[in-house]
């Protein structure tokens, strides 16, 4: 621990000492009900993650904030992106972000349809997967293939049809 506080001070970072794990481990089961208060109060909010190896971690982060920061201001005419680090492993770590923005409810799925689309493009331009940890769902089918492949995408079907042959486990969901 002790390594890493002196790497991260050599680096810019700064102590903020217990206070924000504190109000994390307090309030980790609250926040999330936050985006219900946000929406009836006009402001959308979504999360998404990658993964990344550390050698793109840094300018994968810049990049897909700036392509959550764009594509909020030109779809909902502003917006404030952010990210944290919120796995890490050896060989790379997940980011995880949140963009909120401004919500026109005459047209809310089309903003969070191209923001989602600007920002997923921005995540596998930047050599990120695709998701993380909430899953592939209906969302990221659009580039399945262009993630894993051809190839990849017919072995994920030929398991599918192997362990789930009359398609009862989440029809539609990931192929």
């Amino acid at each position: 621990m002790f390594r890493a506080r002196a790497l991260l001070l050599r680096h810019g970072g700064l102590p903020l000492g217990r206070g924000p794990g504190k109000s994390w481990r307090r309030d980790r089961f609250r926040t999330p009900y936050l985006r219900d208060w946000l929406l009836d109060h006009g402001v959308a909010v979504d999360t998404m993650e990658t993964s990344l190896p550390w050698s793109r971690l840094e300018a994968g982060h810049d990049a897909i904030v700036r392509a959550l920061r764009s594509a909020a201001e030109t779809h909902a005419g502003a917006g404030i992106a952010m990210a944290h680090l919120s796995h890490s492993y050896s060989d790379g770590a997940c980011l995880y972000f949140t963009v909120l923005y401004p919500l026109d409810a005459s047209r809310d799925v089309e903003q969070w349809t191209a923001i989602k689309r600007d920002a997923t493009e921005a995540i596998l331009a930047a050599g990120g997967t695709l998701t993380h940890h909430h899953g592939v769902g209906v969302d990221h089918q659009p580039w399945m293939t262009r993630e894993k492949g051809a190839l990849g995408v017919e072995a994920l079907r030929g398991v599918k049809r192997a362990v789930d042959p009359h398609g009862l486990m989440n029809p539609g969901k990931l192929l």
